[in-house]
């Protein structure tokens, strides 16, 4: 197996920790995302979406998107349990998952794109006003985390699960274009000291 990646970007960083919290280890192959190398011939013909990260199983089949990948090594590895384990905790963990992405890591990838430099592409549209909206939106989404940390260790309970592993990029992320998490968010920044400790962090 090989996984396609431009290392910098928290997407693959995701599928990396994700990999080492299960003790895997893969091929893994850069691709110059900044000088278009995701918009090549040749890594279309694998991934026509033009993005990363990419996983290219052994029988030549593609899978991109984060957790769809994540979902992969998940069921042919399932342990440690990154997913959930029963109907009730892995619904949790899919729910707030999902919280992460789309509250968090979207809105820090939205200011990024609108109200910064981003990757420098000339030609993208740019709305600095809805980027800076989303940096708003970004802060408010670590201030519901904070609540859901002030009663569990983790995000979901006391387990370690792909929803820490998503919040965690996205914060550091967020760290990268000038966000920091607000100091009243004591639970928010203890989880956050603790799982940046985790030998997987630094994958």
């Amino acid at each position: 197996m090989k996984l396609y990646e431009y290392e910098v970007f928290p997407h693959p960083r995701c599928v990396r920790m994700f990999l080492a919290e299960k003790g895997i280890e893969i091929e893994r192959v850069q691709v110059d995302v900044p000088a278009g190398e995701h918009r090549s011939v040749g890594f279309l013909k694998k991934n026509p979406d033009a993005t990363v990260p990419l996983l290219e199983l052994d029988n030549g089949e593609y899978i991109s998107e984060t957790a769809a990948i994540s979902r992969y090594f998940e069921e042919k590895y399932p342990e440690p349990a990154l997913m959930g384990k029963g109907c009730e905790e892995c619904a949790k963990v899919d729910m707030w998952q999902r919280k992460a992405y789309s509250s968090l890591m979207s809105a820090v990838a939205t200011y990024f794109h609108h109200a910064t430099e981003g990757l420098g592409e000339k030609d993208r549209y740019r709305n600095k006003e809805w980027g800076e909206q989303n940096k708003d939106n970004a802060i408010a989404a670590m201030k519901k985390l904070d609540e859901q940390l002030a009663n569990n260790k983790f995000i979901v309970g006391n387990t370690f699960s792909i929803a820490d592993i998503t919040a965690v990029c996205a914060i550091d992320f967020a760290k990268v274009v000038g966000m920091e998490i607000p100091e009243e968010c004591e639970h928010l920044n203890r989880w956050y000291g603790e799982v940046s400790q985790r030998e997987s962090a630094s994958a």
